[in-house]
């Protein structure tokens, strides 16, 4: 069957249901409800601990239609219809984003959907999400299928989402419409993605790719993990966490990465490194840098706080691609974060049903390869890097700021004059014991259940309005207009 055949044959199997949620939704007009009164602000918050532009400082923020609009020292006695003023334990820290998350909504809902993921994502926090092109079905790779997610998405998300794009063989001429239509990027596999309806690219293909992008400075993310070296690895059957990670061995992340950044020499393009496991690669990413190209790179929550030699048998939670890798290998992306080379932190929260983890036999080989832990992040990497005596600063900075930055969100990620009022109280000292069963997660599976993390989010605020879990107030943004 040609690729164009194909491409047909997919936009005609969800075809009925876009006309149904186009016919039944119409673009909520962007309008502030302004109640009647007599306040010079629809709500004030006051506290010792607001994290600002400058570092923590004693504040006054005032706050009019779903934007920050002053910034003020404690006392000064801003009048706002609402006032909050926080404890003396609690940070208003800027809502934090993002940008990777898997909602799989539609087509694979049972897997997570945008109701679940969203309320997870405010619950920790987190007040902007950026969707991966997969495991939806339909993939988000032609501009029809993007609709069709965005009316999905529309009336059940509790913070704001975007969506990318996805590059893979066939859909070369989908890019720019994709890309006019508002996606913050393109994803691209370098081997199999682990769903048939995401083919990955080939070396040159990802550089005839870059090329396209390049020309109207769209952004190229990255699974960078060679297909060759995976395929002579060992086979990762049976309940050994050994054996699974000699099967995704470090190599294979460093030949695809090298890849990566020949091709990003070559074209001029803008790229990104998803989820960076392997610590081999950083002194050729800082390299890469150093020689200007423009690279960006991100790894995860779970590479920095779990190791491979604690993953029991048979612990399926803990399985992900690329894997979790050994303890020394932690320390180094540490240090590869404190020293710039890795830019932020994102969830690559990618969950799936219980079944699918393979929990009766525990089998690594069968269970889906990924980690549910979007609701959990902050306090994550929080508890790991107040033990190292990071500062919490460092860490929002990690999770909010710097990627609003490159992803281009102009008024996100951070407590400043004419930003968006995403805000979350942060009890710092605070703590808790994960209880798998009491997250917003669709499916009650992650690798820290039962663990005792530091920090916790007791309220998100979105654009100001505060997060109930019961009336979705997320909007879909746009590349460039958030």
């Amino acid at each position: 069957m040609s690729e164009e055949l194909a491409k047909v044959n997919q936009l005609e199997s969800f075809r009925d249901e876009l006309d149904r949620l186009r016919a039944a939704q119409q673009e909520p007009a962007d309008t502030v409800q302004n109640q009647p009164h007599t306040a010079d602000y629809d709500l004030v918050v006051r506290g010792r601990r607001i994290m600002t532009t400058a570092g923590l400082a004693e504040r006054e923020l005032g706050i009019s239609g779903g934007k920050i609009v002053a910034i003020e020292p404690l006392g000064s006695n801003l009048d706002g219809a609402e006032t909050i003023v926080l404890a003396e334990d609690e940070t208003l820290i800027p809502g934090l984003v993002d940008g990777h998350v898997h909602v799989n909504e539609p087509g694979r809902t049972e897997w997570e959907g945008f109701a679940t993921a969203t309320k997870a994502a405010a619950a920790g926090g987190i007040t902007t999400i950026l969707d991966m092109p997969l495991n939806s079905i339909p993939s988000t790779v032609t501009d029809p299928a993007l609709e069709f997610k965005q009316l999905v998405a529309r009336p059940q998300a509790f913070v704001d989402v975007g969506f990318w794009g996805g590059a893979v063989p066939g859909n070369l001429d989908d890019l720019r419409e994709l890309h006019d239509s508002g996606v913050f990027g393109f994803k691209c596999f370098l081997l199999h993605s682990g769903v048939d309806e995401f083919p990955p690219l080939n070396a040159d293909q990802l550089e005839t790719y870059l090329e396209r992008l390049r020309g109207f400075d769209a952004l190229m993310i990255v699974h960078a993990e060679d297909s060759r070296a995976i395929d002579r690895a060992p086979s990762p059957e049976g309940d050994g966490y050994a054996k699974f990670l000699a099967s995704r061995p470090r190599g294979a992340e460093n030949l695809a990465i090298a890849e990566v950044l020949e091709r990003t020499r070559w074209t001029g393009a803008r790229t990104h490194i998803l989820h960076l496991s392997s610590s081999d690669a950083l002194p050729m990413l800082r390299s890469a840098k150093t020689d200007g190209l423009n690279l960006t790179v991100e790894t995860c929550p779970h590479y920095l706080t779990l190791a491979a030699e604690s993953i029991p048998p048979g612990a399926t939670a803990f399985k992900c691609c690329p894997p979790i890798r050994e303890a020394s290998n932690r320390e180094a992306l540490w240090e590869g974060l404190l020293d710039g080379t890795i830019d932020y932190i994102a969830s690559d929260h990618s969950p799936s049903t219980l079944d699918l983890k393979d929990l009766g036999n525990g089998d690594f080989a069968v269970a889906w390869g990924g980690i549910a832990s979007v609701q959990l992040g902050i306090s994550v990497v929080w508890t790991e890097a107040r033990r190292r005596g990071i500062e919490l600063a460092q860490v929002v900075d990690w999770m909010a700021s710097r990627p609003a930055d490159r992803l281009r969100l102009r008024d996100k990620g951070r407590l400043a004059l004419g930003y968006d009022a995403d805000m979350a109280v942060f009890a710092a000292d605070d703590a808790f014991v994960v209880d798998a069963g009491r997250l917003h997660h669709r499916n009650p599976l992650t690798p820290y259940d039962q663990r005792a993390l530091s920090g916790v989010v007791r309220r998100t605020f979105l654009r100001g309005s505060e997060v109930d879990y019961q009336t979705p107030g997320g909007r879909l943004i746009r590349r460039g207009l958030a």
